[in-house]
């Protein structure tokens, strides 16, 4: 009996180095599993879409596939769209199952992911620099999901108490309060001379190059500030770890979302007519729609 295949499953985007950095994970797990197929299927923007990952699983042979969601938290892609996507392939393709993996989450590996990225910034401060007179800034995505949103602000507490800063404050790039460049703003009044700022994401964008402008803006409103600006996670192995641990869960049929929390599942304040919503994706309009590569005389 083969080993199943994997459809390493990503959000996908109009920028071109977030697909290729997201390809680089997708390779990387290639290397950790170097007997099994190994494809990647995107949401939306991005080729290959889903289906056509699918299919090129299915024409090397494959029959048993996990499924597995290059993503942080669980909002309504991870919930929704993409078992959507899934549910809808595997009534097309009756001779295919597809288990589906969970988000990577709060984890204690993608926490240490996230100390060395921070860790590999605090070298730039310099010689006088000590943590527990820095503010730590850490950026998430922003969800229209209360509970994946709170989970980034675990791990800032997490960081923040592991690692010893002076003070941390969670923000978002988009979505949900405080942004980050408002949270800069709110943060400056705490007094703290270095600030540093980190962005819990995967991978490059439109929403990090928003992040680190943010960033630099701060930085010249306030010269007698000195503002770091930490990498993403990208493919650090310890991501990659996790995405293994992710793919074993499913193997094991142990991986399960947090349905105590779910606002699909029980009343979640501000967001209690979502409580047995059906799964429906909302992403048919932009599926393969493609990236800035293609659309490069729209932005000259």
């Amino acid at each position: 009996m083969a080993d199943p295949a994997i459809l390493v499953i990503g959000h996908g985007s109009r920028s071109v180095s977030a697909v290729e950095e997201f390809h680089q994970v997708a390779a990387q797990l290639k290397k950790r599993y170097p007997t099994r197929l190994v494809e990647t299927g995107f949401l939306e923007f991005a080729s290959p879409v889903i289906a056509e990952g699918l299919d090129k699983l299915i024409a090397q042979g494959a029959t048993d596939i996990i499924g597995v969601p290059g993503m942080l938290m669980a909002a309504g892609h991870a919930k929704n769209d993409i078992p959507s996507e899934i549910n809808h392939l595997m009534a097309e393709n009756p001779k295919v199952t597809i288990r589906y993996a969970t988000e990577l989450g709060v984890n204690a590996k993608m926490i240490q992911a996230a100390a060395a990225r921070i860790e590999e910034a605090e070298a730039l401060f310099g010689a006088d620099y000590q943590r527990k007179d820095t503010l730590l800034m850490v950026v998430g995505r922003g969800a229209s999901d209360s509970d994946a949103n709170s989970n980034i602000c675990k791990i800032t507490r997490m960081l923040e108490e592991g690692m010893g800063f002076g003070w941390a404050m969670t923000s978002f790039s988009g979505v949900t309060t405080p942004l980050a460049n408002d949270a800069l703003a709110r943060a400056h009044r705490l007094g703290f001379k270095k600030v540093l700022l980190f962005p819990y994401f995967l991978f490059s964008g439109r929403l990090i190059d928003r992040i680190y402008q943010w960033a630099d803006e701060y930085q010249q409103q306030h010269p007698e500030i000195q503002l770091v600006k930490a990498g993403y996670l990208n493919d650090h192995p310890l991501v990659i770890d996790t995405f293994v641990d992710k793919i074993i869960e499913a193997e094991q049929g142990t991986g399960n979302m947090n349905c105590q929390l779910c606002q699909y599942r029980v009343q979640i304040i501000g967001h209690e007519h979502n409580v047995g919503a059906p799964q429906e994706g909302h992403h048919h309009h932009v599926r393969g729609a493609g990236t800035d590569a293609d659309h490069h005389h729209h932005h000259k």
